[in-house]
């Protein structure tokens, strides 16, 4: 693996979660392996897990780290031919190979605009950071991808399935804001490469990338989907179509206990409770939320360990 920006960047999804199953076991093994080696983290968005499982992931393989809210330094310019007389003060392709020079990898995390597709879909930010920094390259949210996350969420699968094929559900819920693709997007492709038996259910309008959906099914009938469903991920996102847009607040796709039936609760937090999920849900003993959110670690630190044996 030269870089992790997505999923297609590995060579062996279940290879893959097996290695980080067994990092987990021991999560020291490897605390030589990153000596004397750097990653520094960007953060053009705000962060809670992403953050700070990624830091213990590169501590446990004895890497140092360095992080740095890109907003509290110059404004970057990623345009080409751009005259910078306004408000960039420093252009990618110097910050870049500077930090590249500071760094053994460089993580980075950039949200989408949700206002100009075409730019999102470009993958300006993370693209530009592989094209001119000198070192290996991971997403820790991006656009239109979180591999990171799908990782975690496939590691926990994995852990908790009690079938040789499993029904997951990915459920779109309602929310107060306008949220990217980006959790659902790498969710579905991970799934697509996993044995299990898949479905999306979400309210029209809400379709997704089809190039990313495929021949997934789609119902959009929440609580036929639901029916003995083994694990139910629950995640809003704006409308792809009308990009960006909220269509629908329909609190009756809130996910309940009485929907979730038998099935474990997944969601990549923060959530909203009561709003997309009800109390007795979170707090029921279906929910595997901090189970995923503790796989962040495992995920990161087995990227970084295959990127490190690279080097």
């Amino acid at each position: 693996m030269k870089n992790y920006t997505t999923l297609k960047d590995i060579p062996n999804i279940s290879e893959l979660i097996k290695e980080a199953i067994l990092l987990k076991m021991n999560p020291f093994e490897y605390s030589k392996l990153g000596q004397h080696k750097t990653v520094v983290m960007l953060f053009f968005n705000s962060s809670l897990r992403t953050r700070l499982s990624t830091e213990k992931a590169a501590k446990n393989l004895g890497m140092d780290v360095m992080i740095l809210n890109v907003n509290d330094a110059w404004n970057l310019e990623f345009e080409d031919g751009t005259v910078m007389n306004v408000d960039k003060s420093e252009h990618i392709k110097e910050a870049a190979q500077v930090i590249s020079q500071y760094a053994d990898m460089i993580a980075v995390r950039a949200f989408p605009s949700l206002q100009d597709k075409a730019k999102d879909e470009s993958e300006y930010i993370l693209n530009s950071f592989k094209k001119y920094a000198t070192v290996p390259i991971v997403n820790m949210e991006s656009a239109t991808a979180h591999p990171l996350q799908a990782l975690a969420d496939a590691i926990t699968i994995s852990e908790l399935t009690e079938k040789k094929t499993p029904k997951v559900v990915l459920s779109w819920a309602p929310h107060p804001k306008a949220l990217p693709q980006a959790v659902a997007n790498s969710f579905i492709e991970m799934m697509q490469h996993l044995d299990v038996d898949f479905c999306i259910t979400h309210p029209e309008g809400y379709e997704l990338n089809t190039e990313i959906t495929q021949n997934t099914p789609i119902n959009y009938n929440q609580e036929a989907a639901l029916q003995d469903a083994d694990f139910v991920y629950v995640k809003n996102w704006s409308s792809y179509n009308d990009y960006g847009k909220i269509l629908n607040q329909d609190a009756k796709w809130m996910m309940t206990k009485e929907k979730l039936g038998k099935a474990k609760f997944m969601h990549c937090l923060p959530v909203r409770r009561n709003v997309v999920v009800e109390d007795a849900v979170l707090d029921g003993n279906q929910s595997v939320v901090i189970q995923q959110a503790n796989n962040r670690t495992f995920a990161a630190q087995v990227v970084l360990k295959q990127l490190l044996e690279n080097l």
